[in-house]
C-alpha cells in the first residue's frame, strides 16, 4: 500500500484519481473507481447540453438511474444518491467534477449547489461523498462556497501560475496537468515531467498536495510522479479503457489499438484537444490548420469567427462516438494510449498498478550512492 497525504486528505486505499473525462457519462466508471480504492469522478457538463448533445444527456440520466422528466438538479441528486448507494458498503470514496469558467458559471453553481444540498439533507453521505474538484477557470471565487460546505476542494492547473492561484484561494489539493494527457489541453503547452516538479516546487512551502496528470497509466509512472514529488496522480485514458468503462466499445477499443506516435492535437469546442489518431481525426487536424490555426498559435479562437461547418463537423462527431459510427467519430485520448494493451477489469487494473509501484519505491534505496 502507498500512503499518502492524498489517501490521508481523502481517506482512500490508493493515490489514484479517476478523471472526470466530461462531457461524457461515466457513472458506472466513478463506481467501479471508488470501490477500487481510487477517488471516482462524476463528469456533470453533459448535463448542460440536453439540446446540443442529447445522447449524452440521455446516457447520463439513463446510467444514473434518473427520469428524462426531471429538471437538471433533479438528475444530478439522483445521481449523486445512486453513487453513494453503491460505494457505501466497500468504502469508495467519489466527487463530482465541474468546470468554473466564466462562460459556465450558471453551470458550475448548479452543480455545486446541489451537491452541498444532498449532504445537508444526508449527512450519512459525508463520509463517502468528500470531494468538489474544479477545472478550467479561476478558483478564487469559489473559497467561501466550497471550503464553507466542507468539501475537499481539488482544482486542475496547467502551469505554475495556476497552482499559485489554487494556494491564493484555499485549494486543499491540485493537479497539476501536463500536455501529454487526452481531450482538453492547455493552450500553451508544458509537458508532465517539467511541469510536475515545477508546481511541485512553487508549493514547497505550502503543505498543499500536489497529483500529477497525463501521461500516467501504469505503476511506473505512479512511481516516477511520487519521485517527482506528487503525492499521487490522475488517469483518464487509462480508465477509459476497461470493462466498466461507460465509453462506447469502440472508444476502448481505439485506445488498446493505438501505436506508437498515436495522436494529434485539435480543435476541441473549446479550445486545443488531443485525439487518437484516426482518418477522421487527421481530416478535423487538416480543418482545424485551416479554419482555426488560432489553436496551433495559443491563440484562443472568437467562437462567432470559427466556420460554421466545422462547428458542426465537432457535434457530428460527438454523436458518432455514442453511437458507434467509427467512421465519423472524434475520440479523445492521451499519448499514453500507446502503452494501453488491454481493457481489465477496473480493480484488477488499479490493484495490479498500486503492487508495481510499491515494488519499484521499495527497490529505489539501490541507486543510492554510498556514504
Amino acid at each position: 500500500m502507498l500512503e499518502t497525504r492524498l489517501t490521508e486528505m481523502l481517506g482512500i486505499r490508493h493515490p489514484i484519481i479517476q478523471a472526470g473525462m466530461g462531457p461524457f457519462s461515466n457513472n458506472n466508471l466513478c463506481v467501479a473507481s471508488a470501490n477500487a480504492g481510487a477517488l471516482g469522478l462524476l463528469s456533470t457538463s453533459g448535463l448542460f447540453n440536453r439540446e446540443l448533445s442529447p445522447l449524452i444527456y440521455e446516457a447520463f440520466v439513463k446510467s444514473g438511474e434518473a427520469s428524462m422528466d426531471d429538471d437538471i438538479a433533479g438528475v444530478l441528486e439522483t445521481v449523486l444518491k445512486r453513487t453513494y448507494r453503491l460505494t457505501k458498503d466497500r468504502g469508495g470514496v467519489f466527487g463530482v467534477n465541474t468546470l468554473v469558467s466564466t462562460e459556465v458559471i450558471p453551470n458550475a453553481t448548479l452543480v455545486i449547489d446541489t451537491a452541498i444540498k444532498v449532504v445537508e439533507e444526508n449527512p450519512e453521505m459525508r463520509d463517502h461523498f468528500k470531494v468538489i474538484f474544479t477545472s478550467a477557470g479561476d478558483p478564487v471565487p469559489w473559497k467561501e462556497k466550497i471550503k464553507g460546505a466542507g468539501f475537499h476542494w481539488l482544482h486542475v492547473v496547467p502551469s505554475v501560475k495556476g497552482a499559485l492561484r489554487c494556494k491564493k484561494a484555499g485549494v486543499d489539493c491540485i493537479v497539476a496537468s501536463g500536455h501529454e494527457g487526452g481531450f482538453h489541453i492547455a493552450w500553451e503547452p508544458v509537458h508532465s515531467m517539467v511541469l510536475l516538479p515545477s508546481v511541485v516546487d512553487a508549493l514547497a512551502d505550502s503543505g498543499i498536495p500536489v497529483i500529477g496528470a497525463g501521461g500516467f497509466c501504469d505503476g511506473r509512472t505512479l512511481a516516477a510522479a511520487l519521485a517527482l514529488g506528487a503525492d499521487g496522480v490522475q488517469m483518464g485514458t487509462r480508465f477509459l479503457a476497461t470493462q466498466e468503462s461507460d465509453f462506447h466499445q469502440i472508444w476502448k477499443e481505439q485506445v488498446v489499438l493505438t501505436e506508437d506516435r498515436g495522436t494529434l492535437v485539435a480543435r476541441g469546442f473549446v479550445g486545443p484537444a488531443r485525439w487518437l489518431k484516426t482518418p477522421s481525426s487527421r481530416e478535423h487536424q487538416k480543418n482545424t490548420l485551416q479554419k482555426a490555426p488560432g489553436t496551433y498559435l495559443d491563440t484562443p479562437d472568437d467562437l462567432s469567427t470559427v466556420p460554421v461547418d466545422l462547428l458542426i463537423r465537432e457535434r457530428e462527431a460527438i454523436d458518432a462516438v455514442c453511437t458507434g459510427d467509427r467512421e465519423k467519430a472524434l475520440m479523445a485520448g492521451g499519448e499514453c494510449a500507446q502503452r494501453v494493451e488491454d481493457l481489465p477489469a477496473v480493480q484488477d487494473l488499479v490493484d495490479g498498478l498500486v503492487d508495481e509501484a510499491t515494488d519499484i519505491v521499495k527497490g529505489l534505496p539501490r541507486f543510492a550512492a554510498n556514504p
